[in-house]
């Protein structure tokens, strides 16, 4: 598996992998045109077998002290394997600021226990933040703190 910056190359793969991996949440086509080619933002990919199988985005919030872990996924036959947490240690080294967040559905336990391995604590609880009313949990890191 390796990890590759990705591309508007990647649009098609990453509205097949955006639909599988969030069904009903999965972003617009302008929203993927755009997380692909914004400049600043960090993109990556996972490659497996000459596949894309992960994608994760970090947006850079320089001026809010944090950046914002704005998407990441692994195509289900692919997860549990470390491509999810190699994503995001990735995206989390190529971003230069004090904090870094996310948000996950509160339902998504895997995903939440990632994330708390990796540091992350819950800062806040979004109320029916998805279309189907599911709360979303806010997750916040501040690498700093982690140095023993």
């Amino acid at each position: 598996m390796a990890i590759e910056t990705a591309s508007l190359r990647d649009l098609n793969n990453l509205r097949r992998m955006e639909s599988i991996c969030f069904e009903r949440d999965a972003w617009s086509l302008l929203d993927l045109i755009g997380v692909l080619t914004i400049p600043d933002v960090v993109r990556l990919k996972a490659v497996q077998d000459g596949q894309m199988v992960g994608f994760v985005a970090g947006d850079p919030r320089s001026s809010k002290g944090f950046s914002w872990i704005a998407t990441i996924c692994v195509l289900p036959e692919y997860r549990r394997q470390g491509i999810g947490r190699a994503l995001l240690l990735g995206c989390e080294q190529r971003l230069r600021t004090p904090r870094l967040r996310l948000s996950v559905r509160k339902s998504n336990r895997g995903a939440i226990r990632l994330y708390e391995q990796e540091g992350y604590r819950t800062i806040d609880i979004w109320r029916r933040y998805y279309d189907d009313g599911e709360d979303a949990v806010v997750m916040e890191k501040r690498p700093e703190s982690n140095v023993l």
